[in-house]
């Protein structure tokens, strides 16, 4: 049997309230940000309903919506950092080379050469594109970001639990002047 969070998929995340109405501000994860108000209730992590998306509408930095339940300013200001998930059942089904990022997260991280380069930690997106945020590598502290490209991760195994990438040659050879000692600080 499948745990609940195996079917839900986090697409958007209460950022705070809007105005004295109890309507929230929403930023959204989907791939067309408008789409993660249409996919039906939002979930909490248990697969429990907690909000339904009444209206929606664009602004600066998100979406303000109106929700189905009866919230007041202080209900929706207690909501900020909540995440909203919905049922994978409800999502549109993905292309080839098409990823949900939260099936993305957690995978390991390798090399072409199969070495491990760590673990995906995240995929932020600052409007260029996407970046892999890599970590747990030994060569590294902290993390690393990569861009999320075919040139960089020529490939992606979500069954297997895998993304290979091909990293730019500073990656690898500031792994080996560490090792080295010969680093230039």
């Amino acid at each position: 049997m499948t745990e609940p969070a195996d079917d839900l998929v986090f697409i958007a995340a209460i950022a705070g309230a809007h105005g004295v109405r109890g309507e929230c501000k929403v930023k959204s994860f989907a791939g067309t940000p408008a789409d993660a108000f249409i996919y039906g209730a939002f979930l909490d992590t248990d697969g429990k309903t907690i909000l339904t998306p009444k209206a929606a509408r664009s602004v600066k930095d998100g979406f303000v919506v109106r929700f189905a339940e009866p919230l007041d300013r202080d209900t929706a200001q207690a909501l900020k950092g909540t995440k909203l998930h919905v049922l994978r059942s409800a999502l549109p089904e993905l292309e080839e080379d098409e990823f949900y990022h939260s099936d993305l997260l957690g995978l390991k991280v390798q090399g072409l050469d199969g070495a491990p380069m760590g673990t995906l930690k995240a995929v932020h997106d600052f409007g260029s594109g996407d970046l892999l945020e890599i970590t747990g590598t030994p060569d590294r502290n902290g993390s690393w970001m990569l861009p999320f490209t075919r040139e960089f991760v020529p490939h992606v195994s979500i069954a297997e639990g895998v993304v290979t990438i091909d990293p730019p040659e500073d990656v690898g050879s500031k792994a080996e002047e560490e090792a080295s000692g010969t680093v230039d600080d």
